[in-house]
């Protein structure tokens, strides 16, 4: 395991999520909102790029496949941003939508690369969780920014945050349950003393990496995004954009250390 590869699929999916949400904002956020957030996604993508170690010669298949992938939703982002506003308007949608399809190549072949260099091969939970994780990564910063961006325009219906929020809740929700499956089929199907030992390993010392993940990337961001939702129904928009920079970092913690573990461990987390 390297740290360039825990960097790679972070900021991959990060760039990815990002690109997923801006699907569901409407075009009454503005056109600098989607330019602003296909740029990020971009430069977030390229710098994945620069820290793209490779997966390995087990993976070296699903590795090329990812690669291409990723070219092409980085290049279909770069297009989005540059005509966004500007020119080809009937070619954005498309443009985004090949952004968004190609990513998600990018994350099966991803998940399925990795997991064939693991010690615990969860191909199909592996999928599961890095999709997950791009849409808790995106969802929470793109209602982030959203939050934000009404002090930009102020008369913007505060329905579009509780949207984004909504969206975020659920990311959460189905997280959490894919971390839930993958610990109980880790502990479940691994005999004491053959392999690697989950369940050894989470009550070690070692393992406050994992108790670590939940409390910030599962718990805190439950908690936080329910405060979210109850400050936006009240349409306190300055309110619900300060906890969601809380949750965002929490997110960005507990995200981070999934992927360290499920490197380090071969537990899809």
């Amino acid at each position: 395991m390297s740290l360039s590869l825990v960097l790679f699929l972070f900021l991959t999916h990060l760039g990815v999520g990002i690109a997923w949400t801006l699907l569901l904002v409407p075009r009454a956020a503005g056109v600098k909102f989607f330019r602003f957030n296909a740029g990020l996604a971009v430069v977030l993508l390229v710098i994945g790029l620069a820290f793209d170690p490779g997966i390995g010669d087990a993976g070296h298949v699903w590795n090329s496949v990812s690669a291409l992938a990723l070219r092409t939703a980085t290049g279909a982002l770069l297009l989005f941003w540059i005509t966004v506003g500007r020119m080809a308007k009937a070619l954005q949608p498309g443009l985004l939508w090949t952004a968004v399809v190609a990513s998600g190549v990018m994350l099966v072949a991803q998940a399925f690369g990795v997991a064939l260099v693991q010690p615990v091969s969860m191909p199909v939970l592996a999928v599961a969780s890095f999709a997950s994780s791009a849409a808790l990564l995106g969802g929470t910063c793109t209602a982030m920014i959203l939050g934000h961006w009404y002090l930009v325009l102020p008369s913007m219906d505060v329905s579009l945050l509780q949207k984004i929020v909504k969206f975020h809740i659920g990311s959460t929700i189905v997280r959490i349950a894919v971390v839930g499956v993958a610990v109980y089929i880790a502990v479940a199907s691994l005999e004491s003393g053959l392999g690697f030992n989950f369940q050894r390993y989470v009550l070690s010392v070692a393992g406050i990496f994992f108790w670590q993940r939940v409390l910030f990337g599962l718990l805190g961001p439950s908690v936080l995004a329910y405060l979210t939702w109850e400050t936006a129904k009240i349409r306190s928009t300055q309110s619900a954009t300060g906890i969601l920079y809380v949750d965002f970092f929490t997110v960005m913690v507990g995200e981070i250390l999934a992927k360290y573990l499920f490197l380090s461990t071969g537990v899809p987390l």
